[in-house]
């Protein structure tokens, strides 16, 4: 871990994904805002999260053409996007203009993820790539995690025209990462583009096995993060509880996300996916049957094991797809995006029909059914033998 943290080109890296995933953790604090503005329905404020993470989604696999082709020039520029076009989200007096906003604000944030996850690759020793992806994608979780916090804040001292202040971290970070990366991230990308010299077949089934549960995943993670705020305040809670609630949601997730890097570097990833699907079931059972109080313990279970195994399941399909890395990572993360965002009006309109409990307890199924699709991940040998080269056995990471 320690090699990690004085590696200065992946701390950078780190800075831009807390910040362009922050503003996902502020959207769910936005929902009770912009449904008494416009008059919306949960089936209706949920277009906001589909917008937004839609068109991150459909956009990262093109993003990761680009970035395979040409290389990684212009993340700061996409978070600096994403800032400006967020910002002005509380400032408009229509929903479709607010829809518009948020594709825009998306397309940003598509751009980023493939960029900085291929950059993050080239980076990595294969002997902890597993720990080192999972503590790149930590940073983005914690961004997750503080954005309740900070749109509690904001709209609470500013109301809805508090996201006015969120240009602010994006512009900062975006114009740093510019400077601090010039001229390097593209080399960190050219050698991993350099890697796959040799064609080879794509293995079909793995990587549709991947993407499924990568899908599902997602899918989980993101209904969860978006309704817990508003069911809290069905419930009669106010934004003093569901927002640290919130905010422990994501949280536990980003503490999973390194824990189970750990242990897939050792016990192997499809190990790891397989007993966390598992433990899902009674945790996502414990959480929604049992609200209140308590939900900050359970909450803690649902966020270890539903978002954890995302980094890893990001690098089965660079491996798998080794010649085309940044098209994998645009596949995987891209699919799991516009899941979770489909996913988030689809559980809204289950929860106007018979109610927001019901709707989240809904993914007790969605697991079990994910579970049999996760016994056709690849093990370990099989993603080695389309591992793009050979790599010394332990590497110092470069400082910067």
């Amino acid at each position: 871990m320690r090699d990690f943290l004085r590696n200065g080109k992946l701390l950078t890296l780190m800075l831009g994904h807390f910040t362009v995933d922050s503003y996902v953790g502020v959207i769910p604090i936005l929902y009770p805002l912009l449904i008494g503005r416009f008059s919306l329905s949960l089936a209706t404020v949920g277009l906001v999260s589909l917008a937004y993470g839609g068109m991150a989604a459909i956009s990262q696999p093109i993003f990761g053409l680009i970035a395979d082709r040409f290389g990684t020039r212009f993340t700061g520029l996409a978070l600096a996007w994403t800032a400006i076009t967020f910002a002005v989200i509380g400032f408009v007096d229509s929903f479709p203009l607010l829809v518009g906003l948020a594709l825009a604000s998306g397309l940003g944030s598509g751009a980023f993820h493939p960029l900085g996850a291929l950059d993050v690759r080239g980076l990595l020793p294969a002997w902890r790539r597993s720990l080192g992806m999972s503590v790149y994608v930590t940073a983005g979780t914690v961004g997750v995690a503080a954005g309740p916090l900070i749109g509690i804040f904001l709209f609470g001292v500013f109301g809805i025209h508090g996201t006015g202040f969120l240009v602010l971290p994006g512009l900062a970070t975006g114009g740093y990462l510019l400077w601090r990366m010039r001229g390097r991230v593209a080399a960190a990308g050219a050698a991993v583009r350099g890697a796959g010299v040799t064609s080879r077949a794509v293995p079909v089934l793995a990587l549709a096995a991947v993407i499924g549960v990568m899908m599902s995943r997602s899918w989980t993670v993101n209904v969860f993060q978006a309704f817990t705020p508003t069911w809290y305040r069905q419930l009669g809670y106010g934004p003093e509880f569901y927002g640290p609630l919130a905010t422990t949601l994501v949280l536990a997730s980003a503490v999973g996300t390194v824990g189970c890097g750990s242990l897939a570097d050792r016990f192997g990833r499809r190990t790891v996916i397989i007993v966390t699907l598992l433990l899902s079931v009674p945790a996502i059972l414990l959480y929604t049957l049992y609200p209140g109080p308590w939900a900050f313990a359970t909450a803690i279970l649902i966020g270890f094991l539903a978002a954890s195994t995302a980094p890893l399941m990001l690098l089965m399909a660079q491996q798998l797809m080794a010649s085309r890395a940044g098209l994998a990572s645009g596949l995987v993360m891209g699919l799991g995006f516009v899941t979770g965002a489909v996913g988030v009006p689809i559980n809204g309109a289950i929860g106007d029909a018979i109610g927001l409990q019901e709707s989240l307890l809904s993914h007790v199924i969605l697991v079990i059914a994910t579970v049999g699709l996760a016994w056709f991940l690849p093990r370990e040998v099989e993603i080695e033998r389309y591992a793009e080269q050979p790599e010394p056995m332990r590497p110092s990471a470069e400082q910067a």
